[in-house]
């Protein structure tokens, strides 16, 4: 087993193979661009009421129209839905069935949660307390292998979790969804705690550690290593699942992770600035300010590797989330009376057959939609940061792993979802997404709703910036798998590039991809997870039998 128990484990050079898979997705990617471009081009023009776009507008209009081409093509494919029945809806004067359908990507997401959480047993509420143990380092031992501690592994994966999704995100599923949304989401949540500690664990025992003490690991190392030792038969199939997986996870990096949040972090301080100073435009020069900045800032964590950011989002991801909730409970309680009603509406609005986007299910399927997006629980992401963690215990990295959708959404989430509802935002025409919680933060007390705005601007800035650190790693560990050492550096520069770029193209099609590719790792990860499933029930029994027998015992300071 290439575990953290061998000396050294060899590094499998990149294949042949794997180049050829790769190139086959580059061309494909390639091939619709170039398309929809020609198709762009030959389109006829009215000469009499056509104006000349500006040279930087037309490039933007180009990039939406190749990535639509593409997320037109694959969409069918990958984002399949399941029909779920019909609800009413009232148009007029009359009652219609209105279909209702869930991506398969979700659906897989969902019952892979349900399926590991009773087949290890409820592990995710039995080592729950055990879980904040580890993280507080009482079972921290210096001389295990790995680049960084417990916490910091788990502050990295975090970093790349919390963020817009939990902001704009949450906004999006109480707009469609109503308040039961929010019931959903955390359901979700608890499931998807036990498919987070399963790929972290699975991380741990396949990992494959070089002279230097850096780590390679992750899906694409657990779905190669793992499943040619445990099912030798299918060792072909482990190594296509884990280039897929890759291919995907530097997609979704170069896409969601960096594209999507230097994106959509301009657009909140261009919006700050035009509120802030009355006027109607921004100056052209801030979304070059704003991306190379962005880029200088990434440029100076990433260089360092897993542990400069580890070190970064140590202490930058936990002071964030503090302070935000912090402010989110100031809302709160400004409107305590409130509390109860809003709670018991969560529970009752979450199976009310009248509820807001078409009853029932519509409900389930936003909250369960968001919970999702939000934690990448299932998608195996997080196990790449996890995998570099110090210890000779994978289960023990796999419990403190499964305590970051607990924090992204049960304690995040809620608080942005408390918000909104007390005071009614979800209920305002026009609004949506950030603004929803832009408009919640401004019904604070006092001056406090006159600064708020500027602090949810903060908030947005921070939780982009932590995102697109940690999913650089995540990029730049599959193209090592892919490509080898020599694929990092040219990663690095390129991540960093598209940075300065995302503030200054439109992302409207640049999105639905990003957000496939993303969720598109979770075909080739839970599938990996199911064939290695019994391997992974024996580790789990194993470490539970010694904790309760007292033979592992706390080995660092006490918390």
């Amino acid at each position: 087993m290439t575990s953290t128990c061998n000396p050294y484990p060899a590094i499998h050079p990149p294949t042949r193979f794997s180049h050829i898979v790769l190139a086959h997705f580059v061309f494909i990617l390639l091939f619709s661009s170039m398309t929809s471009l020609s198709a762009n081009a030959q389109e006829p023009v009215d000469a009499e009421v056509s104006v000349s776009p500006h040279p930087w507008e037309e490039v933007q209009d180009n990039i939406n129209i190749a990535f639509g081409r593409v997320v037109n093509f694959i969409a069918p494919v990958l984002f399949f839905e399941v029909g779920m029945g019909a609800a009413q809806k009232t148009v007029g004067d009359k009652q219609i069935d209105q279909p209702r359908a869930i991506p398969l990507i979700i659906l897989i997401l969902v019952t892979g949660g349900v399926f590991f959480t009773f087949f290890l047993g409820w592990v995710n509420i039995r080592l729950l307390k055990h879980a904040v143990s580890v993280v507080r380092g009482k079972f921290d031992n210096p001389d295990d292998e790995g680049e960084i501690s417990h916490f910091r592994a788990l502050t990295s994966a975090l970093s790349a979790t919390v963020g817009l999704g939990n902001i704009a995100g949450v906004a999006v599923a109480i707009s469609l969804g109503g308040a039961g949304a929010v019931f959903w989401m955390w359901l979700t949540a608890v499931f998807g705690m036990s498919l987070k500690f399963t790929s972290c664990t699975m991380a741990q025992l396949y990992r494959r550690i070089k002279p230097d003490g850096s780590v390679l690991g992750g899906p694409m190392v657990y779905l190669d290593d793992g499943i040619r030792e445990q099912a030798p038969g299918l060792a072909p199939l482990g190594r296509l699942l884990a280039i897929v997986f890759s291919f995907f996870c530097i997609m979704g990096a170069i896409g969601g992770g960096n594209l999507f949040q230097a994106n959509q972090t301009y657009k909140i301080i261009e919006e700050q600035y035009i509120q802030a100073t009355g006027s109607t435009d921004s100056p052209a020069m801030l979304a070059w300010i704003v991306g190379i900045v962005l880029a200088g800032l990434a440029g100076i964590v990433i260089i360092g590797g897993i542990k400069r950011i580890g070190e970064v989002t140590s202490r930058m991801v936990p002071l964030m989330c503090g302070f935000y909730c912090l402010v989110c409970l100031v809302l709160i309680f400004s409107n305590f009376t409130a509390v109860p009603k809003l709670i018991w509406g969560i529970f009752t609005e979450a199976f009310n057959a009248k509820a807001v986007y078409g009853g029932f299910l519509g409900v389930l399927i936003q909250g369960m939609k968001r919970a999702a997006f939000s934690n990448e629980a299932g998608l195996g992401s997080a196990a790449i940061a996890h995998a570099a963690a110090k210890t000779k215990e994978p289960v023990r990295e796999g419990i403190v792993a499964m305590l970051g959708p607990f924090i992204d959404t049960i304690i995040v989430c809620t608080m942005t979802a408390l918000a909104i509802l007390i005071t009614q935002s979800h209920t305002q025409d026009g609004l949506g997404g950030v603004e929803l919680t832009r408009h919640a933060f401004s019904q604070m007390p006092g001056f406090l709703g006159n600064i708020s705005p500027w602090f949810l601007c903060l908030a947005v800035f921070i939780f982009a910036f932590s995102t697109i650190i940690s999913w650089c790693y995540y990029g730049e560990r599959s193209a090592e798998y892919l490509l080898g050492e020599s694929g990092i550096l040219p990663f690095r520069v390129f991540y960093c590039i598209i940075i300065i770029l995302g503030p200054l193209v439109s992302l409207s099609s640049v999105v639905d991809f990003a957000d496939m590719m993303m969720l598109s790792m979770v075909f080739p990860n839970i599938i990996g997870l199911l064939i290695l499933s019994p391997l992974i029930r024996s580790h789990v029994r194993g470490y539970i039998g010694r904790l309760k027998s007292g033979d592992i015992k706390p080995v660092g300071p006490p918390g």
